[in-house]
């Protein structure tokens, strides 16, 4: 079975090989600097969000860095297995 992550990585890279007109991900994907610029607002949102905000709040601010920060990856044509492989690494 398909972790979301992995689903979602996999809809950015195919939106990246096969762009749709009007797409915001090929937006982001076409701009690396907005990409980042949003990472980083999206990151303040998280802060702000566990500072003193719902859960849910917290929960959805966290979905939209990660899914930035995932787009920020592949634009740069790194992967989730290349995160994974410095956690893994960051353990021992």
């Amino acid at each position: 079975m398909t972790d979301i992550f992995d689903e979602l990585f996999s809809v950015i890279l195919d939106r990246k090989t096969n762009p749709i007109p009007g797409s915001y991900t090929v937006t982001l994907l076409t701009d690396l600097d907005e990409a980042l610029k949003k990472v980083g607002e999206e990151a303040i949102e998280v802060v702000l969000a566990g500072k003193g905000q719902s859960d849910e709040r917290l929960i959805s601010e966290a979905a939209d860095l990660i899914y930035h920060l995932m787009v920020a990856l592949a634009a740069r044509g790194l992967t989730l297995d290349d995160v994974r492989a410095e956690l893994a690494h960051r353990r021992k």
